[in-house]
């Protein structure tokens, strides 16, 4: 009788995961991304997530303007393992500048994730995710407490689930503003972010 070992989950390599995708192995309109290895199914919106995006992006736009680029739900190519597509991301550039691959943590300035149901994964495993991409500033649009949480400073730490998180947490709530590290002169009204 053969000898049968167990084998682990299988971890996909973002050049595979390309690959997959430009075959065609995923069905049309399904959505999905690589976090660290794993192909994950993107969790459907409801109409606050939706609503709230569109507020976040033109309010980015506007504090970002010229020379960056407010992306939706679009893919970065963070590392090796991961190409996740967030709810927004700000890079610099125009969009030709990125016809040969997507953009990478060096043109990424900001992330922000709309969460609602996914609020301790978005904290947590997506929070580890950018951290560990160096990505500078990391927004959290809290829709259950309604409020903006605002991770900085990304460092290593054995402790947290990818090995890295952001030393700085700030909490903005409803009334307030926030200023992006990349965009000084610019404030960011809480409630134009909340539907």
């Amino acid at each position: 009788m053969a000898h049968m070992q167990r084998l682990g989950p299988h971890r996909w390599t973002r050049e595979i995961y390309d690959r997959m995708v430009a075959g065609g192995f995923f069905a049309p309109g399904e959505r999905v991304e690589l976090i660290d290895g794993e192909i994950l199914t993107v969790t459907p919106q409801g109409t606050a997530h939706a609503v709230s995006v569109r507020l976040a992006r033109k309010a980015l736009e506007v504090a970002f303007g010229a020379g960056f680029e407010i992306n939706v739900q679009l893919p970065l190519a963070l590392d090796a393992m991961s190409e996740p597509e967030p709810d927004l991301s700000v890079t610099r550039g125009r969009p030709r500048d990125f016809l040969e691959s997507h953009p990478t943590p060096a043109e990424t300035v900001l992330i922000a994730e709309i969460a609602d149901s996914t609020l301790e994964h978005d904290r947590l495993i997506k929070g580890g995710l950018y951290a560990r991409a160096s990505i500078p500033e990391y927004w959290v649009v809290n829709l259950i407490d309604r409020h903006l949480e605002v991770f900085r400073n990304p460092r290593p730490d054995a402790q947290a689930p990818l090995g890295f998180r952001y030393s700085e947490a700030l909490v903005i709530r409803t009334g307030e503003a926030m200023t992006p590290l990349f965009a000084p002169a610019s404030l960011v009204n809480i409630t134009d972010l909340l539907p």
